[in-house]
């Protein structure tokens, strides 16, 4: 007996992508032959963010070393890097005339520095050609080597982002091959080295409400700025369930928690994904002039 699919809640719909903008991205993304998160990821808000002229760029090619039970990025053995891929990125940044590009990657542990040099091209790529655009970077842990967070941190990011994505509890069911001190660890060396830190959330795993909180408390212990959290959604049969849909005002408790934490920002609610609206959280850094 076939058994059936749970049905998205209302809250969870979304509307087709389409329009003028939404075509100019995808077409720049196929002509400068890119990968986008928004792809591979199979993000929901794809319509709205290229709708508005907005793209996360996903850098190092689209498969990945590790198999996480969450994640919709494909994993196997990946092709040699790239190296005009920081350029091309670079010339759509600034094609698209982007004030707030954010670029991520899969996670590469084949390589010794776990593609740490190519984000720090791509950072300076971006610099060079359109020097007034802020830059966020979605970073792996990079094994927690430090010289290789070093090279990254040296590029001078705006926002270093890294997701914890889940509580401790459920890391081994959910992110098998990373460890979620380690991932502090990445947040407290880019906080120490004076950037502004960003990590991310996404729940309905099966986590306890209690859980979240400590992870978000566990966050600012370690001087993470901003955060996101979003709802889980299942990419396939082969991944890991949707225990629960989270419900809008649980998601609005969680955002006032964090504000009571003393996150600059929060972005939480079902559809919000790691980079969904990101340069709203620096722009608020800005008008409360924090010295990262």
């Amino acid at each position: 007996m076939r058994i059936r699919e749970k049905r998205h809640p209302r809250w969870m719909k979304v509307p087709l992508p389409a329009g003028e903008s939404f075509q100019q991205v995808r077409k720049l993304v196929q002509r400068n032959h890119l990968h986008t998160v928004c792809q591979s990821a199979h993000c929901p808000n794809i319509g709205e963010c290229w709708g508005s002229g907005t793209a996360t760029f996903l850098i190092m090619g689209d498969l990945c070393t590790r198999n996480c039970r969450f994640c919709n990025i494909r994993s196997g053995v990946p092709q040699p890097l790239d190296p005009d891929e920081p350029i091309r990125v670079a010339e759509a940044v600034k094609t698209l005339n982007l004030n707030y590009a954010v670029i991520t990657s899969v996670t590469r542990d084949d390589l010794p520095d776990g593609g740490a040099f190519h984000f720090a091209e791509t950072i300076r790529g971006i610099r060079k050609l359109s020097p007034s655009c802020r830059v966020e970077v979605l970073i792996p842990d990079f094994q927690g080597k430090s010289e290789s967070l070093n090279i990254v941190f040296d590029a001078a990011p705006d926002v270093l982002n890294h997701n914890v994505e889940t509580v401790p509890s459920l890391y081994s069911q959910v992110r098998p091959g990373a460890d979620f001190h380690r991932s502090l660890e990445v947040l407290k060396q880019a906080k120490k080295f004076g950037l502004l830190t960003k990590s991310g959330l996404m729940v309905g795993l099966g986590e306890k409400m209690t859980e979240i909180v400590d992870v978000m408390v566990k966050l600012r212990q370690v001087g993470c700025d901003f955060l996101t959290i979003g709802q889980y959604l299942q990419p396939s049969a082969e991944h890991v369930p949707i225990e629960r849909y989270v419900t809008p005002s649980e998601f609005t408790e969680l955002k006032e928690q964090g504000k009571k934490l003393g996150f600059i920002h929060v972005e939480a609610g079902p559809l919000v994904r790691s980079s969904y609206h990101a340069a709203m959280g620096f722009q608020f850094a800005e008008l409360a002039d924090v010295d990262s």
